[in-house]
């Protein structure tokens, strides 16, 4: 199967395999797990943060970043079509006691325009904004990158007014590919961020939360409350450091990929796309051209060897990463284009 589902389903390369088997553990619950404790010190080096923690997964890590920013009873402001938003099971409000506030930029990716609109101050009627939250690279948005400028205004309007910034990064590395500058630099202003290691990576299991020193503190109390605490962890922390240190290079490939479907995709009868807005390795096109529905063209697809989901009535999405090859993109887009042409008969 071509699998263009996401970027989780990479599986753990031989060297992954072979670190895990070999990697040396503790009770890291003890912060005793010195492979644990190394994939710490180097994701904080990476992000240029005082200290990272190593969580199970995203949500988790995204959970532990709000609740660190925020005082029960607060809101939080996001884009509407944020994965905090969506796909993370209201834990604002489950874990933190916060209601996020979404705003809306209908031309792309929110600007601080956009996230002041949504900022508000404590009153007789009105709860507090304790924080803003920023996706990048965003997902339902295909990926797209905010640009530096962008994020610097951001972070610092909301320092001058005294309110924090978590970024979901959990595809940032991917970010830092199209953007052709470090993690660090797009992480520089932000309190918090998360970024996986089991998307784009690799790695089969974990996320990273960095921050301060006193927050990561506290981040392991709070994952503990999640039930986070993993004891001999260090093999998977094995696998989380090669995909830190090697797997990075992947993503310049992955990213060609997903322009090259992309550029095919858009020429397909019923399809609308533009190839430009393509800047990772996620491609997002809209198929109510066909007539068909998104779910019967998947179903059609898989039948056929390739694995793609729709996102929406309207949209499919396709994701590149390094278990799927420039030939198999070539095959996809020769499958799609033969499904689309049948369905439509």
């Amino acid at each position: 199967m071509i699998d263009l589902r996401s970027d989780t389903v990479t599986r753990p390369t031989a060297a992954m395999r072979q670190a895990m088997v070999e990697a040396e553990v503790g009770d890291d619950v003890y912060s005793e797990d010195p492979t644990v404790n190394w994939l710490e010190l180097r994701a904080a080096e990476i992000t240029g943060k005082e200290a990272a923690l190593f969580v199970p997964t995203g949500t988790m890590g995204n959970t532990i970043g709000i609740k660190l920013l925020t005082e029960h009873g607060q809101e939080v402001v996001c884009d509407a079509r944020a994965h905090l938003m969506d796909y993370e099971l209201s834990m604002v409000a489950w874990f933190s006691g916060c209601l996020v506030r979404p705003v809306s930029a209908p031309q792309g990716l929110p600007r601080w325009e956009h996230y002041r609109k949504g900022l508000r101050q404590s009153g007789y009627n009105n709860a507090p904004t304790g924080c803003i939250e920023i996706e990048n690279t965003h997902n339902m948005l295909g990926g797209r990158v905010y640009p530096l400028g962008d994020l610097d205004e951001i972070c610092a309007e909301s320092r001058a007014r005294g309110l924090k910034v978590h970024m979901d990064g959990a595809r940032v590395f991917n970010a830092a590919e199209a953007l052709g500058v470090p993690v660090s630099r797009i992480v520089r202003d932000t309190d918090t961020v998360m970024f996986c290691l089991s998307k784009g990576l690799g790695a089969p299991v974990g996320s990273m939360l960095a921050g301060t020193a006193q927050d990561t503190a506290r981040a392991r109390l709070y994952r503990k409350r999640l039930g986070g605490g993993m004891r001999q962890a260090g093999v998977l922390a094995a696998a989380g450091l090669i995909a830190l240190e090697e797997h990075p290079a992947k993503l310049k490939c992955d990213h060609a990929n997903a322009k090259l479907l992309a550029a095919a995709i858009s020429e397909m009868p019923g399809v609308r796309l533009d190839p430009t807005s393509v800047e990772t390795n996620i491609v997002i096109f809209d198929v109510a051209g066909t007539g068909v529905a998104p779910k019967l063209i998947s179903s059609a697809l898989k039948l056929r060897g390739v694995l793609m989901n729709s996102v929406s009535d309207t949209e499919m999405r396709a994701v590149t990463h390094y278990d799927v090859s420039t030939g198999d993109c070539l095959a996809a887009i020769d499958i799609l284009r033969q499904v689309l042409l049948e369905i439509r008969k």
